[in-house]
C-alpha cells in the first residue's frame, strides 16, 4: 500500500488552504478559499500555475518563488493544529503485523514531511519519497512509481491511497489500484469518478475494512 500524507494520514488539508490563502492575500492575490482547496494535493509549483491559471494571469517568477516561502511559514507557524487521523496509527501498525509491504509518498518537501512523520510513529525502515526525490509531483505518477521501486513491488500490484483527485489520478498514471478518503474535502462522486476502487471516510474506516482491498490476516 502507497500512501499519501496530507489529508490521508494526518488531518492538515485545511492548515495547507489557510497558509496558501495567507501566502496569496500578502502577495496582493484575492482567491476564495475553496479555490484554493481544490489544488491541494499537487505540488507547490503546480498549485501556483494552476491558480494563476484560474485567474487568467501570469505570475512573475519571483512572486512564485515568494509565494511558495510565505506558504511554508504560514504552514510551520499553523502546524501544531496538526494531527493524526483517526485510525492511522493503528493501521500503519496493523500492515506492519500482517507482513503488508507499505510506503508514504507526499508532495511535500523531506523537512515538512519529517515533522508530520513523527505524528504517525512510522518505523525508520519504511520508504519514504517526498518531492525533493522525483522530476515531478501529483498529478504526475513519479512519486508513487518510486515508492513502489522502495517497496520492491510492481506498482501494478501495489494500492494507492489518497484524499484527492490528484492522488488517484496519478495513481491511475502509474497503474496501481486507488483507494479514495474522505477525510482531505473531497466529496465521495469525485472521489469515486476520479478513479477510487472504493472510498472510506478515513483510515479507521479503511482498518475495518482491510479485506475489501485484498488485505487478509494469514492466520485467521
Amino acid at each position: 500500500m502507497l500512501f499519501d500524507l496530507d489529508g490521508t494520514l494526518v488531518d492538515s488539508v485545511y492548515q495547507h488552504v489557510g497558509a496558501w490563502h495567507e501566502a496569496l492575500t500578502a502577495c496582493g492575490i484575492p482567491l476564495s478559499v475553496w479555490r484554493i482547496h481544490r489544488k491541494i494535493g499537487m505540488s507547490g509549483g503546480l498549485f501556483v500555475r494552476g491558480l494563476m491559471r484560474e485567474l487568467g494571469r501570469e505570475l512573475d517568477p519571483d512572486v512564485a518563488v515568494e509565494l511558495r516561502r510565505r506558504h511554508a511559514a504560514a504552514y510551520a507557524a499553523r502546524f501544531d493544529g496538526v494531527v493524526a487521523l483517526p485510525g492511522a496509527r493503528e493501521l500503519l501498525a496493523t500492515l506492519t503485523q500482517l507482513h503488508a509491504p507499505w510506503a508514504i509518498a507526499t508532495s511535500g518537501g523531506r523537512d515538512v514531511a519529517d515533522r508530520t512523520l513523527a505524528l504517525l510513529d512510522v518505523p525508520p525502515d519504511v520508504p519514504v519519497v517526498t518531492r525533493d526525490e522525483v522530476a515531478h509531483a501529483k498529478p504526475d505518477p513519479d512519486l508513487f512509481l518510486r515508492a513502489a521501486e522502495k517497496l520492491g513491488v510492481p506498482i501494478e500490484h501495489s494500492i494507492v491511497v489518497g484524499d484527492s483527485v490528484w492522488d488517484l489520478l496519478a495513481a491511475r498514471r502509474a497503474g496501481a489500484l486507488g483507494v479514495g478518503l474522505l477525510s482531505g474535502g473531497y466529496g465521495y462522486d469525485e472521489l469515486q469518478s476520479g478513479g477510487a476502487y472504493r472510498v472510506y471516510e478515513d483510515p479507521a474506516d479503511l482498518l475495518r475494512h482491510l479485506d475489501e482491498v485484498g488485505i487478509r490476516d494469514p492466520d485467521a
